[in-house]
């Protein structure tokens, strides 16, 4: 390491030509207990000489342009001074930094569809990915990793369950409650076993659930993978000769598939038995008399209206938190970044696909 030499400043006379030498190492470290007197040189047309400048920081240019207040402005300064004198000067005349020039809205309208229309496409490769990948597991059982299969079973099904039943069940109560308000007004509060039963079976019983996973499971997801990429660890299997969608997209998939329509047939009893509770305590509804209407004025097909929206939903939530995971790209602040876009897309994903499952099953009369 290079030794540290005093620094040096002084005006040399000559030939009628005053030229400012500045020698040494001028750091934050070098100056301490500098002092000296203003340069002024005898010219208004001087030159300088840093030809003997050692390391020099914005603590040393303030030195500098302290003790030689017209040393930004000789013609012959280097470059890189000039703009480190510039920015320093501009701070010691508290200047104030220029604004940033926002682009104009269509301008910033048209980056967010760009980006917006990469994150789709980014989104429908990856899925092609997933599905080929896919289709060999199912081709070829023994590529399927069973022990990591059970792990995310565990970790995002079973885990899960209590929280599912105990939300559920109060929003069965919630519905039945203000249900029940309404339909006495109209003088029909023994409909309201049907409107417990349908908006369950069609909608919360599947929803919640969703909506739950997508919260834990895609940012567990994400969060995974994503530590692994930052701890080389995917780069490793790389080397191994490891296929990344085998071993850590498609048992989570998996998982959600196998784990997310028991989730939803507990999440439908749950919101069922609030309904039921709250319909006993207020409308004096007795279990008995409310599961004969149910099955009588509930048609089964509502229950498998729902049911049909649970594989894709386990898709898409699987499917945000992995391709976030791998894409992380190493450093702590991308990380926490990708698992909350995996989590608000696997939210928004879920509700536009839910309004989507609407308008096709109210055109298709079902």
């Amino acid at each position: 390491m290079n030794a540290r030499t005093a620094p040096n400043i002084f005006v040399r006379e000559g030939d009628g030509i005053s030229t400012l030498v500045v020698e040494g190492d001028w750091t934050a470290m070098s100056i301490a207990g500098l002092s000296g007197h203003v340069l002024s040189p005898s010219n208004l047309s001087f030159s300088s000489d840093f030809g003997n400048l050692g390391r020099i920081d914005s603590a040393g240019a303030l030195a500098i342009l302290t003790l030689a207040p017209n040393a930004a402005f000789t013609a012959d300064l280097p470059a890189n001074l000039a703009d480190l004198f510039a920015l320093v000067g501009s701070a010691m005349a508290d200047r104030d930094v220029p604004p940033i020039k926002t682009p104009p809205f269509h301008v910033r309208l048209g980056q967010k569809v760009y980006r917006a229309v990469q994150e789709i496409g980014a989104s429908a490769r990856f899925l092609g990915q997933l599905e080929v990948a896919l289709m060999k597991s199912l081709a070829h059982p023994k590529r399927m990793r069973l022990i990591a299969l059970a792990s995310s079973i565990q970790k995002a099904g079973f885990d899960a369950l209590p929280l599912i039943a105990i939300m559920t069940f109060f929003i069965g109560a919630v519905v039945a409650l203000i249900g029940s308000d309404l339909l006495k007004t109209l003088g029909a509060s023994e409909l309201v076993v049907e409107l417990v039963g349908i908006s369950v079976l069609r909608e919360f019983g599947v929803l919640i659930p969703a909506i739950l996973l997508a919260g834990r499971s895609a940012s567990t997801f994400a969060a995974q993978i994503g530590a692994m990429r930052m701890n080389q660890e995917t780069q490793a299997m790389k080397v191994m000769g490891i296929d990344l969608f085998d071993a850590l997209v498609v048992p989570r998939v998996l998982a959600l598939l196998v784990i997310m329509p028991l989730l939803a047939i507990v999440a439908m009893l749950a919101g069922l038995a609030g309904g039921l509770v709250v319909s006993w305590g207020i409308l004096d509804v007795s279990p008995t008399y409310f599961a004969e209407r149910l099955s009588a004025a509930v048609d089964i097909r509502h229950f498998w209206v729902g049911m049909a929206k649970v594989p894709v939903l386990a898709i898409v939530i699987a499917l945000a938190g992995c391709r976030h995971g791998l894409s992380v790209r190493g450093d702590v602040e991308d990380l926490g970044g990708r698992v909350t876009v995996a989590v608000v897309q696997a939210l928004f994903a879920i509700i536009l696909l839910d309004a989507a499952f609407a308008i096709l099953f109210n055109v298709l009369e079902i």
